[in-house]
Parts: structure tokens; sequence; C-alpha cells
């Protein structure tokens, strides 16, 4: 079992589904975690949870995709912590339409969260880590950025764009010890996933080799992975996590 003690770890989007899940199994592995999410009641109540299992973790309220947000934000975690040593850039968010039908601040919304808050969020965390000369960043991708899906060009473009930032960041902080690597789930049982009806559910699991969502457990554990001393010699990769779907 990975041991993350003396480690501290950044999670955005950390009040539900998949970023929650990571920030459990740091914390239930000895990490010190931020968490992240827009709402603070939110986010403080995911973290008191953990908190009452035994981990320690601050719960700091902010929108990645505003920088005056961002920057406040890290003015106060770092009151709190002297690094980051894990970032995971979770926070994401889908407003679905056809391209047709799309509206301006549909796009905008989502390429501002999920690729501009990546921009902003990992420029802060980066420069303390070429500082220390470690350090480990994991951006949450989709299948959709590989694959595709009808209704989701602005999710799918802001989402090919973290795997180009992946590689290229790679390249440019590997000589620091930092490695910097994306995961690209599938279909994940989440609180998006339960709003589909019983019969689109089961065409969906139809499609996926595996014949099953996954949980975000496997994602979770994915992570962990990539941010072990065991994956010390991988970076600038996308591990799909997706049942098959994309190979």
């Amino acid at each position: 079992m990975h041991d993350f003690s003396s480690q501290v770890v950044l999670v955005t989007g950390a009040s539900r589904g998949i970023g929650r899940k990571v920030a459990e199994e740091f914390a239930s592995r000895g990490a010190y975690v931020v968490m992240t999410s827009r709402s603070q009641d939110h986010i403080e109540a995911a973290a008191q949870e953990i908190r009452e299992k035994g981990g320690e973790t601050l719960a700091v309220a902010m929108d990645v995709g505003q920088p005056d947000q961002v920057q406040s934000a890290f003015s106060q975690i770092g009151e709190n912590v002297e690094k980051v040593d894990i970032l995971v850039n979770n926070a994401g968010v889908t407003r679905d339409n056809l391209i047709l039908r799309m509206k301006e601040e549909q796009w905008r919304e989502v390429l501002s969260t999920n690729l501009d808050g990546l921009f902003y969020v990992t420029r802060q965390v980066v420069t303390g880590m070429v500082r220390q000369r470690f350090g480990r960043v994991i951006n949450i991708t989709s299948v959709v950025a590989q694959r595709g899906n009808p209704g989701q060009v602005n999710y799918a473009s802001s989402k090919a764009g973290i795997i180009g930032f992946t590689k290229a960041l790679a390249r440019e902080v590997a000589s620091r010890n930092i490695t910097v690597n994306a995961i690209a789930p599938g279909f994940i049982e989440t609180d998006m996933s339960a709003k589909m009806g019983p019969e689109k559910k089961e065409e969906l699991e139809k499609s996926i080799p595996l014949k099953r969502l996954g949980g975000v457990e496997d994602v979770a554990y994915g992570v962990l992975f990539l941010a072990s001393k065991e994956a010390g010699y991988v970076t600038g990769h996308v591990l799909n996590i997706n049942g098959g779907m994309y190979m």
C-alpha cells in the first residue's frame, strides 16, 4: 500500500465524486490533504468527514476558473502549509449541447473551468515544486477527449487540451524531478451519471467491453499509483481507466 506520510496533496473539485474519493484515499495513507471546491460549505463538510476518520485536511473555497480567487485561495493555503508535493487537477464542469444550439457562455464556462483553471492552479503549485526539486502533477482528462461525444464539443475540447498541457509541461519540468501525467476516465458512477435513466445506463454498459461503469475508486487508485514513488519514471503519460471504451 502506498504511503504518503509527510506529503501534502492538493485536490481540486474535492467536495464530491472522483475528487472526494481521491482526497479520502490520500488521507487514509497519511497525507495532509488540501481540498478545494467552489462552495466553502460543501468542501468543509467533505473535509470534516475525512477528519472524523483520522485524516488531516484543509478545506478552501476556490473557483479555479477565476484567477483572483485562485490567488486568494493560495494565500490561505500558504498560511497553513509550506509546500505542495502532489497536485491533482480534478475540478471540471459540463454544459452539454449540440454545437448548433450551444451558447457562447456554455462554451466559455467549460473552457474557463476545465482548461484555464488547470493553468491558474498548476502555475501556482509548480513554482514550489521546482524549488524543492520534486513534485507530482496528475490531471484528470476524459475518454471523451480521445474519442469524442455528440453534444460535448466544449467538454471534449477542454479535456483534449489537458492532454496537450500534460505532455508539454512534463517536458518542461522533468529536469527538476517533477512528473506530470493524466488520467482519462471513462464513464464513472458519480452524481452526473446517476441522472441517467435505467435504459440509457443499460445501453451505455453494453457499449463498454467490461460491461459496467467504473467506480470512483478505480480512478482514485490510478491517481495513487501516478503519485507514488513506484511511478517515479512515468511522465507525460495518459492512463486510460475506461473499461475498454478506448484502447
